[in-house]
């Protein structure tokens, strides 16, 4: 009996033996536990710092900031020019026109503007009014529109003899818009021809024209862009161009032309070759061609007629402070 008894006693001890060695464990773990994650909090608010620091508001650049900056200085006249690119009333070669829209390429160039993003452009228009001794408001108003006509015009060739004969050098039918022009209208000055050689061959190596070439790199004849619509044009052929057209005006036909000298290339680069129609000219400005001469031709000496976007003039490559002085950006 005793023996029995010894037996459930030694059972009872072993037991509760075991359910303290249980419980010192179970503290030991909790408090490696609980140290484990007093040593955590660094590594976590680590974690936590950097998720702070990713979902905080993206800081902008200083400069976007101030161009952002400088964009809101000129909030009345971006409103102001989106009114009057479209609606302001002017004249031009007796008749009577609207808006500068058409013309925003060659006004980006000529202010130095790479984009005509309304709030670049309205910056720039300002610094130009300031240095062309016009109110700073970067308005493109009448009075400021006014004076870059001026500029424009002042860029072509004014007082230039007619081409002679020796000057002249006939044009490859492969340069020519029109393959079956007669020879006789395919005629252009010596060194302005070979300029515009240069010119096609410089735009032929921009891949963002798209332009057909062939193995040698010269346009196919099958590409219409910056191929020669007219060059050379005597006075006795202008006339008979203005009787045929009566109504084209003097922006459209000249009494004397500069293409009488050989240096004034037609151009093709979109739309009807040479139409003065708003919407033609609309179009055209709007190419890439376009756009590639109104920043690339002055390298090659030539400079627009702004109111025709096909129209060119070689007046040679002058030297920057010149071309500046005449309002062509240098690039």
């Amino acid at each position: 009996m005793k023996s029995h008894r010894f037996s459930i006693t030694s059972v009872i001890a072993i037991f509760i033996v075991g359910l303290i060695i249980v419980a010192a464990r179970s503290e030991g773990a909790g408090k490696r536990v609980q140290a484990r994650a007093e040593r955590k909090p660094s590594t976590e608010a680590a974690q936590a710092s950097s998720a702070i620091t990713l979902s905080a508001p993206v800081k902008v650049a200083p400069k976007a900031t101030s161009s952002a900056s400088a964009f809101s200085a000129f909030a009345a006249a971006i409103t102001r020019n989106t009114e009057l690119q479209n609606n302001l009333g002017w004249a031009f070669g007796g008749k009577s026109q609207r808006g500068w829209a058409l013309y925003t390429p060659l006004i980006a160039n000529l202010v130095g503007c790479d984009s005509d993003v309304a709030g670049e452009l309205a910056m720039r228009v300002s610094a130009w009014q300031q240095g062309n001794g016009i109110e700073s408001t970067g308005v493109l108003d009448g009075d400021t529109w006014s004076r870059m006509v001026t500029t424009f015009q002042s860029q072509r060739m004014k007082g230039q003899p007619a081409a002679s004969e020796d000057q002249l050098v006939t044009i490859p039918v492969s340069d020519c818009y029109d393959p079956s022009r007669p020879e006789e209208l395919r005629k252009a000055d010596r060194d302005s021809f070979a300029a515009y050689k240069r010119m096609v061959a410089a735009a032929a190596t921009d891949k963002s024209l798209g332009l057909a070439l062939t193995a040698d790199g010269q346009l196919t004849s099958g590409e219409k862009y910056f191929k020669i619509v007219s060059a050379f044009r005597s006075r006795e052929y202008q006339d008979q161009l203005r009787r045929q057209s009566p109504n084209s005006g003097r922006a459209g036909l000249a009494v004397n032309s500069p293409h009488n000298t050989g240096r004034a290339f037609d151009l093709y680069v979109g739309g009807e070759p040479v139409s003065t129609k708003d919407e033609n000219r609309a179009l055209q400005t709007r190419t890439a061609a376009y756009r590639w001469l109104v920043k690339n031709a002055a390298r090659f000496g030539f400079r627009p007629y702004f109111y025709e976007p096909w129209h060119w003039e070689y007046a040679g490559v002058g030297n920057d402070a010149e071309t500046r002085r005449v309002g062509y950006a240098v690039r």
